[in-house]
């Protein structure tokens, strides 16, 4: 095989399809990766050109990965978290962090942890991704990163991990402004029972399914459902048009759309719809970056 081809994708054109399959949105994408969208989108056609395939299929409100584009996720993820770790190895740092943070999350709007994750990422030492809370983990359980703050802890008690709890993320009802329910400050699910739950399945993050499963259970009325969609501004897209509600972290109800609103939940629900932040790491960890940052998340000195 020639190991000299000018046809291979190109490492940055990998990081932004990942970064699109991660969002299923490319503004957001755009965002994460700090440029412009015209941009992202000529780096994923020059892939998709490369490759002789869709990975994406799109139109004006959805994007999804076509078989390819699932193929080419645990590819490049792979590929890029070989091509980091050779990276360390090359320049023999150990001062050198891998960070992973929750893309269910928007930290730059949780007061309480923005100022704390920024001064982590201070240095071209450091290393970021986001993603789910479960690959987070799995890549942490793999030596693949060294500090991962999540949703929720774990159930996979085979996974040597240490967790922290950092904070306390509150949930909003995200609902038709048409609807009498919002004529509240605070809401319960009672007074929105007519209208059905945009849900996701039990896979996706099983602990904080269960919390809220375990609430739903408790309600006096049987709490209707729908599939969530992939794309979030689908989704509220359709709330705006009365077709239904979903319980949202606070710091991601920034997107405002006419018929849309967003409302706190009143305090009985409250007290058990929320997302329990934790920082993650192997209890093997003896890293002196990792413990020092580790603490700076706790307010603790670091060693």
């Amino acid at each position: 095989m020639d190991s000299i081809n000018n046809k291979l994708p190109s490492i940055k054109q990998l990081q932004c399809f990942l970064a699109v399959a991660q969002e299923l949105n490319f503004r957001r994408a755009a965002e994460r990766l700090h440029m412009t969208q015209p941009p992202l989108t000529r780096h994923i056609k020059c892939l998709e050109a490369t490759l002789g395939c869709d990975l994406f299929t799109r139109n004006t409100h959805e994007v999804h990965l076509t078989d390819n584009g699932l193929i080419l996720v645990e590819k490049a993820t792979y590929l890029i978290n070989e091509f980091t770790l050779l990276m360390r190895k090359i320049k023999n740092e150990e001062a050198y962090l891998r960070i992973g943070l929750t893309s269910t999350l928007n930290f730059n709007n949780i007061s309480a942890l923005r100022n704390k994750i920024k001064a982590l990422m201070v240095g071209d030492e450091i290393d970021t991704q986001h993603l789910v809370s479960s690959q987070l983990l799995h890549f942490l359980s793999k030596d693949k990163m060294d500090l991962v703050i999540i949703g929720e802890q774990s159930l996979h008690n085979e996974y040597d991990f240490q967790f922290y709890w950092l904070y306390r993320e509150p949930l909003l009802l995200a609902m038709p402004s048409s609807h009498p329910g919002s004529l509240k400050e605070k809401v319960s699910l009672t007074d929105v029972s007519d209208l059905p739950l945009f849900w996701f399945s039990r896979n996706a993050n099983p602990v904080f399914y269960d919390k809220c499963e375990n609430y739903f259970q408790q309600l006096p009325f049987l709490l209707k459902r729908c599939k969530e969609p992939d794309d979030s501004l689908v989704m509220l897209s359709s709330i705006s048009r009365g077709k239904g509600m979903a319980l949202m972290p606070r710091s991601m109800c920034i997107a405002n759309q006419q018929g849309l609103c967003y409302r706190e939940l009143d305090e009985v629900a409250a007290q058990s719809l929320n997302i329990d932040v934790y920082a993650a790491i192997r209890k093997s960890e003896t890293r002196e970056i990792v413990i020092n940052n580790l603490n700076s998340l706790l307010n603790k000195k670091g060693v």
